[in-house]
């Protein structure tokens, strides 16, 4: 057995916040009818900064957390679908900042709101390969430069935000036990590209992606604990990917989940995809629910469309 732990997180928001009065301004939705439907009453929106700098920050303070030195990271995967730019790569401009080896694989990767896990399993593959123990998976999205604001169904989910993990690897240690699907769609979910023309923007049917989500969610939950041979009471906290506060409440109680074991940040970040599960294990390592020698099961859904669960230890 083989595989990684946490050994730092951190993260990153934007200093303006929108809410849900704010978008009741701009177009037809109230703070009623979006808190009673997702459970989202505010979101964070980038101004003055970038992508980049949101990425920047949480990595920094990830890598203060874990106490490692740049020069000790093998690996950099930034998890998005809107960096600053196509090419060079957000995780490119990251090893810049940080300051990492030139030797330092860096990469992003794109699996929408499941990203930041495929991210995780992406870098204990690469780890058990590398001379090095130390990798950074970053989760970074700025989705407002992709929502439609005329558009209340999609312009009233969306937040940007970025958070990070320093993993360390280590032989004796179990694997995450990844378990990570697609099913191919491009009608339901996604963001249009350059054979649409115009802007590039947010599309969603959300009927389609709830039946998506709330079918596939305790699915992988429970492939993840048949994998690892676990049971929820073995775990600490079970992260959700925070898209809307209906989906997690059913499979919070399919599964019979004590509260305590559940965090839920939506309400004040909205949907940020792939940044959304590490900005909740922040919060939780913050607070002293997570920490060396605890667990969590996390869990995420979203474009694709695309799945991902995984147990998480720390280190």
């Amino acid at each position: 057995m083989s595989g990684i732990k946490i050994r730092g997180t951190g993260s990153r928001v934007p200093a303006k916040v929108t809410t849900n009065e704010d978008l009741s301004r701009m177009v037809d939705t109230s703070d009623e009818w979006i808190t009673s439907r997702t459970g989202i009453k505010e979101r964070h929106h980038c101004v003055a900064e970038s992508h980049l700098d949101l990425c920047t920050g949480a990595a920094k303070a990830a890598l203060e957390a874990a106490g490692v030195d740049p020069a000790e990271v093998g690996a950099c995967v930034v998890c998005t679908v809107c960096a600053d730019q196509f090419s060079p790569a957000a995780a490119c401009l990251l090893q810049r900042e940080l300051g990492l080896a030139e030797d330092t694989v860096c990469f992003d990767l794109n699996a929408a709101c499941s990203g930041f896990l495929f991210g995780l399993h992406t870098m204990e593959c690469l780890l058990s390969a590398s001379p090095k123990r130390y990798g950074i998976v970053v989760g970074g999205e700025v989705l407002s430069r992709l929502t439609d604001f005329t558009d209340r169904s999609t312009c009233v989910l969306f937040g940007d935000a970025a958070g990070a993990v320093v993993v360390e690897f280590r032989p004796e240690w179990p694997s995450i036990s990844a378990v990570l699907g697609v099913r191919g769609n491009d009608k339901v979910l996604g963001v249009t590209g350059v054979l649409a023309g115009g802007k590039p923007r947010i599309y969603m049917e959300g009927q389609p992606v709830f039946k998506f989500a709330v079918e596939t969610v305790p699915k992988c939950i429970q492939a993840v604990l048949d994998k690892t041979g676990a049971a929820i009471d073995d775990v600490d906290q079970v992260v959700f990917h925070q898209a809307n506060e209906r989906i997690v409440d059913l499979v919070v109680k399919k599964f019979g989940v004590p509260t305590e074991k559940v965090h839920k940040n939506l309400s004040r970040y909205g949907n940020t995809s792939a940044a959304s599960v590490p900005l909740v294990l922040d919060e939780l390592c913050r607070d002293g629910r997570l920490g060396p020698g605890k667990k969590a099961l996390c869990v995420g859904f979203g474009g694709g469309l695309t799945w991902a669960g995984a147990l998480i230890g720390f280190a």
